[in-house]
């Protein structure tokens, strides 16, 4: 009998938890709006570990008052759009037109935000060593720089963290690098290499799997990996074209290969919305026409929250 009461009690225990939601907010140039240099989105698991995901650009630097707790800083690649070259002075700098933007080089957005939090910079491929290389250089602690490489995983305050491939460049820029091995770099017009560019595949306490792209293009592994062996459902997935999938391999990928319950693009490089409305004629609003899976866009600021599932059930449009 005794077993049979801690037994309910752990399962009443636990329930909250599991029917709680996971809250995704995009951090981008302009309050409710989705902008050209928007990456940045941070998960929040039901028990409270917040990840902030590619901050790249649009985070206002480690004082952006929109931040709050960030327990890991997740990198897909190094490319400073993603990892943090430079950032905007303020939120809502602008949308259409250019910001003012401060230089982070050679250190990085990604590992100032990491330091001021105090949080794990979560990476695959070859890139846990460069971070780790940046961490003791800003008087951090190096083992702050967690490696999670192709078909492994860690696991951050409940929160499961996998990496899957991404087929994307991953050089890191001479300026990143900095001093005279990075100026001799840039004169011989050659990147650092870190191995390959990852996505990563989430795993949350309350069962909701989600798949993030990074930047990436068609790949096998999106529907052998990502779907048959992780079932996520929920993804968020690029879409700007030229330098990743645009909208109709974007729609092909989730229509065919992941078939998630839910969507949110990124990576559009355009304006996408106006008023906090798609552009019409716009690769979002063609993303959107051809995508099977509820697409939900990721405004600025504007919380969405997901079950289990996949489905959106709370900021959804």
């Amino acid at each position: 009998m005794l077993h049979r009461t801690a037994a309910l009690f752990l399962m009443l225990a636990s329930a909250p938890a599991l029917a709680a939601g996971v809250k995704v907010t995009p951090l981008g140039s302009q309050q409710g709006e989705f902008c050209p240099k928007d990456r940045a989105m941070v998960f929040e698991d039901p028990k409270g570990t917040r990840i902030l995901y590619d901050p790249g650009m649009t985070v206002a630097g480690a004082s952006d008052p929109r931040l709050g707790k960030i327990d890991v800083v997740l990198i897909s690649h190094m490319h400073g759009d993603h990892v943090g070259s430079a950032h905007i002075k303020a939120p809502n700098a602008g949308c259409a037109d250019t910001p003012q933007m401060v230089s982070d080089v050679p250190e990085t957005n990604a590992v100032a935000i990491a330091l001021a939090k105090g949080a794990k910079i979560v990476t695959g491929s070859e890139m846990p060593a460069f971070f780790a290389a940046k961490l003791k250089a800003a008087g951090g602690d190096p083992r702050d720089s967690v490696l999670a490489r192709f078909g492994a995983s860690v696991t951050v305050g409940g929160v499961k963290i996998a990496t899957v491939p991404a087929l994307h460049s991953n050089g890191v820029a001479p300026d990143l690098i900095g001093g005279e091995l990075g100026a001799q770099m840039k004169a011989a017009g050659i990147a650092g290499d870190v191995g390959p560019a990852t996505g990563y595949v989430l795993t949350f306490s309350n069962g909701l799997v989600a798949y993030l792209s990074g930047d990436t293009g068609l790949s096998a592994e999106q529907k052998l990996v990502v779907h048959d062996h992780y079932h996520a459902k929920l993804a968020v997935m690029n879409i700007g074209d030229t330098y990743t999938t645009g909208p109709s391999e974007a729609a092909f990928v989730l229509n065919q290969w992941l078939e998630p319950t839910s969507v949110i693009p990124s990576h559009a490089n355009e304006v996408a919305t106006q008023g906090g409305k798609v552009v019409p004629g716009s690769k979002t609003a063609r993303f959107m026409n051809a995508t099977n899976a509820d697409t939900l866009l990721p405004l600025s600021g504007r919380t969405l929250t997901f079950d289990s599932k996949g489905n959106c059930t709370a900021g959804c449009q």
